[in-house]
């Protein structure tokens, strides 16, 4: 059986982790969680471990230019430092969970040869790290970066949540359609399961089989609230102008999707 140690005892996904690891019938792998931020993490022996799976990162915050410190050492040296020891112990493998940030404000389709290109500090934060975490990788130490796009689920925080509220006050929309990738909770416990129990490396980009569509969504939040949801295309024209124009704009009714066959 292997040995997990999950850091970010208090993220959203390591939670939910643990949760369905839990409910496996049968018992696959053994997870133990630690914090990173107050530096739990730098008293656990890490020998005593096969992989490590780094979720811990700031996330869901309002960015500005005096964050850069911050995300600088949460984002990108820290997870390089554990890394770092994690190779010293002899762990096998490190998982880290990176974003679909990491390539900008794409309005588009992304595929394996897409270049990243981040704007926000957070992309900017993540992309610095996985640099540097692979600097690490040998035959003895494989990395597995995961580039997730938007996570949703019971109780998960970010733009999902963002977007329930939205519709809670939206009985007129516009009738604007996109693709979105998106990747249940559930789904995403699935891919980590078999990255860590086929000792898997290289970059991954797990998404639902079907897209998101910001508009079906908003209908389907609104109907389970038992509202009605009354659509127009008055707005197009101008959503289409500002979506290249505006990043609001463009993360709510741009295109943001991994090709659908892209390797996971």
């Amino acid at each position: 059986m292997k040995r997990v140690l999950v850091i970010g005892a208090n993220s959203y996904i390591g939670k939910k982790f643990y949760e369905y690891v839990g409910s496996l019938n049968e018992k696959l792998i053994e997870i133990d969680m630690v914090s990173a931020a107050d530096g739990s993490w730098e008293k656990v022996d890490f020998s005593l471990y096969d992989t490590v799976l780094h979720l811990s990162a700031i996330v869901h915050r309002k960015e500005n230019k005096k964050m850069k410190d911050l995300y600088e050492k949460i984002n990108h040296n820290l997870p390089v430092s554990i890394a770092s020891k994690a190779k010293d112990n002899h762990v096998k493998q490190f998982i880290f969970m990176s974003t679909v940030a990491v390539y900008g404000d794409i309005n588009g389709c992304i595929t394996k040869d897409t270049i990243p290109k981040p704007l926000s500090l957070y992309g900017r934060s993540k992309l610095y790290a996985e640099d540097d975490i692979q600097k690490f990788k040998n035959i003895d130490f494989k990395i597995a970066i995961i580039r997730s796009p938007m996570v949703y689920g019971e109780g998960c925080k970010g733009n999902y949540q963002r977007l329930s509220k939205l519709a809670a006050f939206t009985p007129v929309f516009p009738n604007y359609h996109n693709k979105r990738s998106k990747i249940h909770v559930d789904k995403l416990n699935y891919y980590l399961l078999d990255i860590i129990l086929h000792a898997k490396e290289g970059l991954f980009y797990p998404q639902d089989k079907e897209y998101g569509d910001t508009c079906a969504q908003i209908i389907d939040i609104r109907k389970r609230m038992g509202k009605k949801t009354y659509l127009t295309m008055i707005f197009n024209g101008f959503i289409r102008y500002l979506e290249k124009r505006v990043g609001i704009i463009n993360k709510m009714f741009g295109d943001l999707y991994y090709d659908i066959d892209i390797l996971i």
